[in-house]
């Protein structure tokens, strides 16, 4: 998810002195991402302003944080952890404080995903057999299934208003990317092909979705595609590994690479073009969200 411009430095600025925790931030051209890094010697969640580069660790546990979630309005983050042994779900102010555990399931939660207006949460889950798709409130309660397939359904993404939920699917023998209503009916296929189409991603007027795809050579590159499955645009061609990809300010894109040898973040234009690179150093940073 996405983060206001000038709000988002307003936040690390604050932070910096240690008085964030008053802040309202008022969205204002969305340029944040949160990311996963083990630059600490430890996976934990990272926030990133895609213009200034200004980054902050947001949490600092023993156990592994990451596949980390931005509200629309800037302000929670939930993010998965083992910091209690098992793999749960958490929420906390964008400023890493006032932190909530979620979940509570011997079994494991995990890719958690706004809805715009921030009152529910999707994730998946595989407390009933094999990970499925719910939804929960934002305070953890009212869990609903939405998704009842013997295969797997994860990755789950809203629409930006609301009514639509895009995922990935292995139902059919075959990871593609699937949409239904936010309820978890009217399930159809959005790609069909017999390569794998994975971590779906809204463009924020709704009209188009990213996802990744191995289907040119095995290598996963970056795709983009109109929301009922047609015009299809490769936009990465590398020969490294691109994936995670999430939109930003501008109709840019911003995704994890490969491509100067460990995984880093980098941003490009709305066609595939005057990529850049955002992150730098020995750590892998991934799963831009």
């Amino acid at each position: 998810m996405l983060l206001a411009g000038a709000a988002l430095l307003l936040l690390l600025l604050a932070a910096a002195v240690g008085i964030m925790t008053t802040l309202r931030l008022i969205p204002a051209g969305r340029v944040g991402v949160v990311f996963l890094s083990d630059r600490s010697g430890d996976d934990e969640v990272y926030l990133l302003d895609v213009n200034l580069g200004i980054q902050r660790n947001l949490t600092r546990s023993a156990g592994w944080d990451g596949s980390a979630a931005l509200s629309a309005d800037g302000q929670r983050v939930a993010f998965t952890s083992l910091r209690d042994g098992n793999q749960e779900l958490y929420a906390m102010d964008v400023g890493g404080r006032n932190l909530r555990r979620l979940t509570a399931n011997p079994a494991r939660d995990a890719k958690p995903a706004w809805s715009p207006d921030g009152t529910r949460i999707a994730f998946a889950s595989d407390r009933d057999g094999n990970w499925e798709l719910y939804s929960m409130a934002a305070d953890g309660s009212d869990v609903r299934r939405l998704t009842t397939e013997p295969l797997e359904d994860t990755d789950p993404i809203w629409s930006p208003d609301g009514t639509q939920i895009a995922f990935t699917s292995y139902r059919r023998s075959n990871w593609a990317v699937y949409m239904m209503n936010a309820d978890g009916s009217n399930v159809r296929r959005v790609t069909d092909t017999r390569v794998r189409h994975l971590e779906p991603a809204w463009s924020a007027d709704g009209r188009h979705l990213l996802y990744v795809s191995d289907q040119y050579n095995r290598n996963f590159e970056i795709y983009r595609i109109n929301a009922d499955g047609s015009d299809l645009l490769r936009l990465t061609q590398q020969p490294a590994w691109d994936s995670s990809p999430v939109w930003v300010s501008g109709g840019r894109i911003v995704f994890e690479s490969q491509r100067d040898g460990s995984p880093d973040l980098y941003i490009m234009d709305g066609d595939g073009t005057h990529i850049r690179r955002l992150t730098f150093g020995n750590a892998r940073d991934r799963e831009p969200s």
